[in-house]
């Protein structure tokens, strides 16, 4: 019983309610505390980030979310962009409900969906830490490079294709490709 269970959880898309807990982001092309600064503030001035913490020593960010707030993982990588630098890694701490990742499947969390492009079968149970892998979220190189887990077209898009098994294919929706 147990593992048909698990089987009919692998064929259908991940729908999952998760909360977002933090949000740490690493950033290149800093060189001193000024630009770790510039960032810091850019960071803040959005209007759904409750605070930040800078660690000047690794470059990286942990943003925390206002409670209910609706928020953009585009928006935080844009304005890291705006201060000057770019993003080298963005990780999303989420306390998961029960569910199963599996390669080139989805979740819906926070309303945002995630399609996991290197993910074994995976139990998403309490807190779990996601990289975003997109474009832009990570080096160019370490994009390219994420391209031996999917040759899946919306990987290069950022957007929902026919290639992605969800209840609803609208071109339009956004999609991030994660891997844990």
């Amino acid at each position: 019983m147990k593992k048909i269970i698990i089987i009919a959880l692998l064929l259908l898309p991940i729908i999952t309610i998760a909360q977002v807990k933090k949000i740490t982001i690493q950033a290149s092309g800093l060189t001193c505390s000024m630009c770790s600064n510039a960032i810091n503030k850019s960071l803040q001035a959005l209007p759904f980030v409750e605070k930040t913490i800078p660690n000047i020593k690794n470059s990286s960010f942990d943003i925390y979310l206002k409670k209910e707030a609706i928020y953009s993982f585009d928006l935080i990588k844009e304005s890291v962009e705006e201060a000057g630098f770019s993003v080298a890694s963005f990780y999303v701490t989420i306390d998961m409900n029960t569910a199963v990742a599996a390669k080139d499947q989805h979740a819906l969390v926070d309303g945002n969906l995630f399609h996991f492009i290197n993910a074994n079968n995976q139990p998403l149970i309490g807190e779990k830490i996601i990289k975003i892998v997109d474009k832009g979220f990570v080096p160019a190189k370490e994009f390219k490079a994420n391209n031996k887990y999917t040759t899946l077209a919306c990987y290069a898009t950022g957007k929902v294709g026919t290639c992605c098994k969800v209840a609803e294919n609208n071109t339009s929706t956004r999609v991030y490709h994660v891997m844990i």
